[in-house]
């Protein structure tokens, strides 16, 4: 089951609040009509087409729901993890404040900024002259503040600055 098909069976009110009530206990469908106040032919169908999806299972002791469907739909929806860096302790601060390539916030820690830092500096070639325009518009692809990321590129000796011309010296 994907995404889409959870939604698409919990889209129709009456299936939604059919299954609502076996997860909070309804088994029969006596007891979904009772807690629902739907007509006993709306419930037969909405647990037909929720046992049919595979949202509910039907045995001898009545229905039940497995909410775990849901931890397992997220799951098999999320794009593949790629660290962002091969140390899992660099990794875990960088995924804490980099989100789709972007710098979230600035981190407070010296030694955590100090590791963005150094992350966002492999956009620059080792050695290679930038001028500052060309400094901001890579900078502005992390974060609108170019110039606080400049300044803790520099002040963390990063990047070289002379003539307003940067060059990244690791």
């Amino acid at each position: 089951m994907n995404a889409d098909q959870l939604c698409g069976l919990l889209a129709e009110p009456s299936r939604l609040r059919t299954y609502s009530a076996i997860v909070l206990g309804a088994a029969t469908p006596e007891q979904v009509a009772g807690s629902t106040g739907l007509a006993a032919p709306v419930v037969a169908k909405a647990l037909q087409r929720l046992t049919k999806g595979g949202l509910i299972e039907a045995s001898r002791d009545g229905f039940s729901a497995d909410p775990g469907v849901f931890k397992d739909v997220v799951r098999e929806s999320r794009p593949e993890w790629v660290p962002l860096d091969p140390d899992p302790a660099r990794d875990n601060v960088l995924r804490s404040f980099i989100r789709d390539g972007r710098l979230t916030h600035f981190p407070t820690f010296p030694d955590k900024y100090q590791v963005v830092l150094e992350y966002i500096v492999q956009a620059f070639e080792v050695g290679r002259s930038y001028p500052e325009t060309e400094v901001n518009e890579l900078l502005n692809r992390f974060h609108p503040d170019h110039a606080a990321l400049r300044r803790g590129l520099v002040d963390a000796r990063l990047l070289t600055r002379e003539n307003s011309v940067y060059t990244r010296t690791t």
